[in-house]
């Protein structure tokens, strides 16, 4: 298994390089998905008190647009690894459930949102759930004790032109897994996977937050 820096150098260097306007604008339209409802852009604009104008720019540009989904009336439904409409992980915040689109998602989300979540998912090789509670902090609670996480080795890391790339090429891979034994099993078919510890996943998860939102993170 590489460490982590071996897993965050070709991460951060594929990541998207947001400026602080970007990096605002996408920490606005977390925490507008995570009331759970369908976000439009006047929307957004009017919680971040900025003009419609800027909110088109932002989201129209290359390093945010590859990061959404929408709805048939174009109101944004999933962004960055959130979403409002059902996918494989459970994640519930202030009561409100919202979904994830791979297990990692719901290790950094919570500290973007400033919120403890509930999560629930299932063991893509037992089929046995699994259950956490994450706060923007750490990893509270889980059960059962053993889970771990997959994940995909260094050279598999890319970041996709669009969600939905970005769902088949990493999020399909990326679960929870109720011990080291199932995740081995499940590692050793899925070829370019392996598997984290909880802990590792979630300081990687921490690294991935402070280096695409930096300071911008405390202050919104």
């Amino acid at each position: 298994m590489p460490d982590l820096e071996q897993i965050f150098a070709p991460l951060s260097a594929a990541d998207l390089q947001l400026n602080e306007g970007q990096q605002t604008v996408a920490l606005g339209l977390y925490r507008e998905l995570a009331k759970g409802t369908p976000v439009y852009r006047q929307q957004l604009a009017s919680a971040l008190d900025i003009s419609d104008r800027e909110v088109n720019e932002v989201l129209d540009s290359d390093a945010l647009s590859c990061l959404m989904f929408h709805d048939e009336q174009k109101a944004i439904i999933g962004f960055g690894g959130l979403a409002v409409v059902e996918m494989a992980h459970k994640f519930i915040v202030n009561s409100q459930t919202l979904y994830t689109w791979c297990a990692w998602d719901s290790l950094f989300i919570p500290e973007l949102l400033g919120k403890t979540a509930q999560v629930e998912s299932t063991c893509p090789e037992t089929d046995l759930p699994v259950r956490l509670r994450v706060s923007p902090g750490g990893v509270e609670a889980v059960e059962p004790i053993e889970t771990v996480v997959s994940f995909l080795l260094p050279d598999e890391l890319r970041i996709e032109q669009s969600a939905p790339e970005t769902m088949k090429s990493f999020c399909h891979k990326v679960y929870f897994l109720v011990s080291s034994e199932a995740g081995r099993t499940w590692t050793e078919r899925h070829a370019g996977t392996f598997v984290l510890s909880l802990e590792d996943a979630f300081t990687l998860a921490q690294m991935l937050n402070t280096h695409r939102f930096g300071p911008v993170l405390r202050q919104v």
